[in-house]
């Protein structure tokens, strides 16, 4: 066979996996409208005079922006047939960084670019050790959510940096049009990770790589730098959420993200659609799942449901949306 003839006969696969997943994104999306649905008639029946409130759904969009940026990061990173436990950590570690280098130079451009450096570079060491180490990537990134908190815990000593520069905390606190600037950050970063994933020939092979990865092989991707570049990838883009957190706290915490953040992510990944062996996924399943859980945190907060509930209710969800992805899957 040649190489000519081969290379054609994979693209034909790499297409023939994202027209595939594009079909079924219309029926799990309306599922996921459906059980949208569902949820605002019972949290606006419970406690509509204030759920339904314009300030409970912006407060509700700032609270959902860094998890939605996570989310649809992490989207990415599962399509490829990976996953990313660490991001948690690194956002901490991102708000620690920030936080010291705008004290240290006063610049709000500074601590942006070196938020994301660091975060970036934490995503290199993740692909890296799982790339060329050949381990397995849940293994890895379990290992360095510990690894990135205890670094964040030995810069801030233990403390939280805080954070004075005003043109900063604009990111955070400021609104563009009456909108939080958070939920801007959100869309813009949607509608890049859209484009990339369905139009971009690398966002494609995300999904051949997920799909199939001997296919993707023979085609002439290097797996080896898609590895590494979708946890750098992955790494920058937490270290966004990381800047979101420190404007909007105005400061630097090693705590931050420690609340079952990552396991949010993962969450929204799954209920947007995403499955196990990789391959499948959409920015708007994400963007769905995201909602689903933004609604529903917000709505037992409202109705007072006690904190171990509320813990229980999300690591059901994410048993769930596993097993249906799963259950999908064996379907087809």
């Amino acid at each position: 066979m040649s190489d000519e003839t081969l290379n054609t006969s994979s693209a034909n696969a790499r297409e023939t996996f994202y027209e595939a997943t594009a079909g079924r994104i219309g029926i799990h999306n309306m599922s996921l409208i459906l059980a949208l649905l569902v949820l605002l008639v019972l949290f606006g029946t419970l406690r509509g005079d204030v759920f339904f409130s314009m300030r409970n759904f912006l407060n509700m969009g700032m609270g959902i922006a860094i998890l939605g940026v996570l989310a649809i990061s992490q989207t990415a990173v599962v399509i490829s047939g990976r996953m990313d436990i660490s991001v948690g950590s690194i956002v901490g570690l991102t708000t620690v960084a920030t936080a010291t280098a705008i004290q240290a130079t006063d610049s709000a451009t500074l601590g942006i670019f070196f938020g994301i450096l660091v975060g970036a570079l934490a995503g290199l060491f993740n692909g890296t050790i799982i790339t060329y180490g050949r381990v397995n990537h849940i293994i890895v990134t379990l290992g360095t959510m510990a690894i990135f908190r205890g670094v964040a815990f030995i810069i801030s000593d233990g403390q939280s940096i805080s954070i004075f520069n005003d043109t900063f905390r604009l990111i955070g606190i400021g609104r563009f049009l009456g909108i939080p600037m958070p939920i801007w950050i959100l869309i813009l970063t949607a509608i890049v990770f859209h484009i990339f994933l369905s139009k971009s020939i690398v966002g494609r092979n995300f999904y051949a790589i997920g799909g199939n990865p001997i296919v993707a092989r023979f085609a002439g991707i290097n797996l080896s730098r898609y590895s590494i570049g979708t946890f750098v990838m992955s790494g920058a883009v937490a270290g966004i959420g990381g800047i979101l957190l420190a404007a909007r706290t105005g400061s630097g915490q090693p705590i931050s993200g420690s609340q079952g953040l990552e396991l949010e992510a993962i969450t929204a990944a799954f209920l947007g659609g995403c499955a196990m062996q990789g391959g499948k996924g959409s920015v708007i399943g994400a963007l769905l799942g995201v909602a689903v859980i933004g609604i529903l945190n917000n709505g037992m907060i409202l109705t007072s449901v006690p904190t171990f509930y509320q813990l229980l209710a999300k690591g059901s969800l994410l048993i769930l949306a596993v097993v249906f992805a799963e259950f999908q899957q064996n379907r087809q």
